[in-house]
């Protein structure tokens, strides 16, 4: 009975998880048990495999979508993306680097903050135009 006179009253919940820490290896917490907790959003220590496919999906599109715009670029055609066009007169063929750079961080921001409201909604819209592009991309070099 001593032992637990010995409890610091300390609330260890004041302050949430930050994003890294140690528990993204060795945590437990896949989700939020309060509502109020699922509402608010916040950090968790680890990740659906949902959200992997979607995160390895999103990632594989945009592998290639600079594959494809390097063979239609090398057919004669444009880039539409006026960023991704100042990018390729910069770097020319290595645009791909600076492309795949920004986009693999902003999916590591994505996957981290995974449990806030509409990061999923904004993950599987962001998904479906990649697929919608890469369609389009494909049927421009198709008809060539």
């Amino acid at each position: 009975m001593r032992e637990f006179d010995r409890r610091s009253l300390k609330d260890r919940r004041r302050q949430a998880t930050p994003g890294f820490s140690r528990f993204i290896f060795f945590g437990r917490r896949k989700a939020f048990r309060r509502t109020e907790d699922q509402q608010r959003g916040g950090y968790v220590d680890r990740y659906s495999s949902g959200l992997f496919f979607f995160l390895i999906l999103l990632l594989g599109l945009n592998i290639l979508d600079a594959l494809f715009t390097m063979i239609i670029l090398g057919f004669g055609g444009c880039e539409v993306n006026p960023i991704v066009g100042s990018v390729i007169t910069l770097y020319g063929d290595r645009f791909w680097v600076w492309k795949f750079g920004i986009v693999s961080l902003s999916l590591i921001l994505l996957c981290l903050h995974s449990k806030f409201r509409s990061v999923k909604t904004v993950l599987l819209g962001i998904n479906v135009i990649y697929i919608i592009v890469i369609l389009h991309q494909a049927s421009l070099i198709i008809s060539r």
